[in-house]
C-alpha cells in the first residue's frame, strides 16, 4: 500500500507502507476435474478473508495418499483426503503399512465421497463381474480412488490380474471412456462431479450398481464404507443408485500450533454459507458430521472450538 503526502510547494511524495509478511499455508487437493480442488479453492478463499496473517492456496495434487505424505513431510499445510486413507496413515495399514504418519490430525470431515463407477451404454457392463477381462480406469496413482476400487475388487474377489487397470484421473478417466481406450471408470469423489457431468452431457452413461452381497462384502473389507445413494438426476439419464460412501477429511499435522487449527476451523465453519457457494458437497460440512465422521484424533486447536461452541467430542477424537 502506497500513502502520499503533500508538501508546500504542492508536490505529491510517495510514502512507502510497511506490508505485513503474510505466513503462506499450502492446501493439498486432488485433480482439477473432482470436489476436492474447488473445495480447496473455497476453503483458502474463507482462510484468506477471516483468518488475519494467513494467505491460502490451494494444489493440484494426486488426491488422498499422496496428500498424507505432503503433511508428513511439511510440504503441505491442510489436505483432503479419504477416511480410509487418512486412518491407514495414522495407524500405518493398508497403504502405509511400515511408514506409519502418528502426526496426522483431523480439522474436519467434510463431505462424503461415492465411489462411483461409470461406463457407457452399449458396453456390455452391468455389473462388477462384467469388469473381468476390462480395461478399467482405478484413478490416479496415490490416490483415494485407486484404495477404494482395489478395496472393493478385491473384497469381491477381483484383482488386477482379473482386469486391464489403468491409472488416470477424473479428467482423464472420463476422456478415455469418451475416446474408447477404456471401457469403465471408478470415481471416488463427491457428487456431482464436472468431470461426469461433462461426459454425461456427450455420452449415455450407465452407473455401475453393487448388489447387496458385493456392498456387504465391500463393507466388511473396509468398515469405513458406508451404504449410500446417488440420487436420481445427479447425472443426465441416471437414476437412484447405491453406492459406498467414504467421508472426507480435512487433515493436518499435530505440529500446526493451536491458535492456527483454531481460527482456521472457526473461520470455515462461521463463514460455511461461503465454502457452500463454491460446491455443493460443503452442505454435508457440519460439526455433527465431523464428530461422527472422523477417523482420527482431532487437533487440540479444532477441539478448542467445537467445545467452544458447546459440542460434545467423543473420546476417541482426542489424543
Amino acid at each position: 500500500m502506497t500513502m502520499f503526502k503533500a508538501f508546500a510547494a504542492g508536490t505529491l511524495i510517495a510514502l512507502a507502507t510497511p506490508v505485513v509478511a503474510q505466513e503462506q499455508l499450502s492446501i493439498a487437493t486432488g485433480g482439477t476435474g473432482g470436489v476436492y480442488y474447488p473445495m480447496g479453492g473455497g476453503l483458502a478463499e474463507v482462510i484468506n478473508a477471516h483468518v488475519d496473517g494467513f494467505a491460502a492456496t490451494a494444489e493440484v495434487t494426486g488426491a488422498s495418499v499422496e496428500n498424507m505424505g505432503l503433511i508428513a513431510t511439511g510440504d503441505a499445510d491442510l489436505a483432503l483426503a479419504l477416511a480410509d486413507t487418512v486412518a491407514q496413515a495414522y495407524s500405518g495399514t493398508g497403504r502405509f503399512e511400515g511408514q506409519q504418519l502418528p502426526m496426522i490430525r483431523g480439522l474436519a470431515s467434510m463431505y462424503a465421497n461415492m465411489v462411483q463407477i461409470v461406463t457407457l451404454e452399449g458396453s456390455g457392463i452391468t455389473s462388477l463381474e462384467d469388469l473381468r477381462g476390462m480395461r478399467v480406469s482405478v484413478g490416479a496413482p496415490g490416490s483415494g480412488t485407486e484404495v477404494n476400487a482395489e478395496a472393493i475388487l478385491s473384497a469381491n474377489g477381483i484383482t488386477y490380474d482379473d482386469i486391464e487397470e489403468q491409472r488416470l484421473n477424473f479428467n482423464e478417466t472420463a476422456d478415455a471412456l469418451a475416446n474408447g481406450d477404456i471401457d469403465a471408470g471408478f470415481w471416488s469423489v463427491g457428487a456431482p462431479t464436472s468431470s461426469i457431468l461433462n461426459l454425461a452431457t456427450t455420452q449415455s452413461i450407465v452407473m455401475i450398481e453393487l448388489s447387496d452381497a458385493e456392498m456387504t462384502a465391500a463393507q466388511t473389507a473396509e468398515p469405513l464404507f458406508a451404504r449410500t445413494t446417488l440420487a436420481a438426476g445427479t447425472y443426465e439419464g441416471v437414476g437412484d443408485t447405491p453406492v459406498p460412501g467414504v467421508p472426507n477429511v480435512l487433515a493436518v499435522s499435530s505440529e500446526m500450533s493451536d491458535d492456527v487449527a483454531y481460527a482456521i476451523t472457526r473461520a470455515m465453519f462461521e463463514n460455511i454459507a461461503d465454502l457452500r457457494a463454491v460446491h455443493p458437497a460443503a452442505n454435508q460440512t457440519t460439526v455433527e458430521f465431523t464428530l461422527a465422521a472422523t477417523p482420527v484424533p482431532l487437533h487440540p486447536g479444532a477441539i478448542r472450538y467445537y467445545e467452544e461452541i458447546g459440542a460434545e467430542i467423543p473420546d476417541r477424537l482426542r489424543e
